[in-house]
């Protein structure tokens, strides 16, 4: 037992290590300035006041903004209205979809961003130059900002200071980049393949994975798409999460077990090392830590404040990790969704 947790603190450090100096040969470019016309897309199911805040904002120059709804917006709303009503399982790739086979396209570039994102030029800049360069699919890390409660600092650490946050797993991907679809600009293959994801859930990573087969180009873009970490309990963050893992489990089963093994080890590794009171193994664990702050650090620009939000990450989803290995079925907003292979998905209820 002391052997095989030396031989886990030992590759989890390494894991931590090795992204460190992926992470160091990144080099951010300058924003790029927006010379396209923009075709930008917005789902709006179920809106709060921050999303019609969002959708209220002034459009940069050449943007044409059009929300997604089965329902007509607050008139503070900028751009236009398109009723869509999708019946599929996954009603955002439905409402794309619909919006990509209804509205003309006069040499605009196709940006969807979900209504909680705020969306600036500089975001749309960074989305459009990949996919003008020949990529099919560009996305934005989400980086949730604004935490106030518990709930708010666990995810913000999870998706910004810890091997979750979307640059992490960028630099670390083998194959099909993980992506999160909060805010994607789209290629004319990504236009293609998107209406053929409308029942299927976690249609951004199915998306990756099928462009990637084809030999197409996924690319992580500069900006980052800033979402609130709005205030909610920790039981409605765990399964925000958990339903993450879910996905993860129907779209990438190889991967799912590394979630324990190098993205949430640290703490069940801390706690067995001070049980053990062995001091190689708290030397080992004590390593392990540093690595994680040290990372933290890095993908906070080098700042240190709330630099332990990481472990309140890692925290949150080793808790969704147990979670999701009793459950099958998937709630997603007062619907019961069944899974099976590929993230095909079913309304049960």
């Amino acid at each position: 037992m002391m052997a095989l947790a030396g031989s886990w603190l030992v590759v989890a450090t390494l894991f931590t290590w090795v992204t460190l100096f992926r992470l160091g040969r990144r080099r951010a470019l300058p924003p790029p300035a927006l010379r396209a016309k923009v075709l930008l897309l917005r789902p709006f199911d179920e809106p709060t006041e921050r999303e019609v805040k969002n959708l209220s904002e002034p459009l940069a120059p050449g943007v044409r903004q059009v929300v997604l709804a089965a329902f007509r917006p607050p008139s503070a709303v900028r751009g236009e209205w398109l009723f869509s009503d999708p019946p599929g399982a996954n009603r955002k790739a439905g409402h794309l979809s619909y919006a990509l086979a209804s509205l003309g396209r006069a040499g605009e570039v196709v940006v969807c961003a979900d209504a909680d994102v705020r969306v600036t030029e500089a975001l749309l800049a960074s989305l459009i130059a990949p996919v003008q360069g020949g990529a099919a699919l560009c996305t934005a890390a989400p980086a949730p900002e604004g935490a106030v409660d518990a709930a708010g600092h666990a995810l913000r650490g999870l998706l910004s200071r810890t091997h979750h946050a979307f640059v992490a797993l960028d630099a670390m991907a083998a194959g099909a980049p993980a992506v999160c679809g909060k805010a994607m600009a789209l290629g004319p293959a990504a236009i293609d393949e998107l209406p053929r994801l409308v029942n299927c859930i976690g249609e951004d990573l199915e998306l990756s994975r099928r462009l990637h087969a084809r030999g197409h180009r996924v690319e992580l873009a500069d900006a980052v798409a800033r979402t609130p970490a709005a205030s909610q309990t920790l039981g409605a963050a765990v399964q925000r999460i958990t339903r993450w893992m879910q996905v993860l489990r129907a779209h990438r089963p190889a991967l799912y077990p590394s979630i324990p093994l190098v993205f949430a080890p640290t703490i069940p590794l801390v706690l067995f090392a001070a049980w053990s009171g062995s001091p190689v193994l708290l030397g080992l664990a004590a390593g392990l830590f540093l690595s994680r702050t040290a990372l933290s650090v890095r993908l906070s620009g080098l700042s240190v404040s709330a630099s332990w939000e990481w472990l309140a990450g890692e925290a949150l989803l080793l808790v969704a990790f147990v979670h999701s290995l009793v459950l099958r079925d998937i709630v997603w907003r007062g619907r019961r969704l069944a899974v099976s292979a590929g993230g095909l998905i079913r309304v049960v209820t």
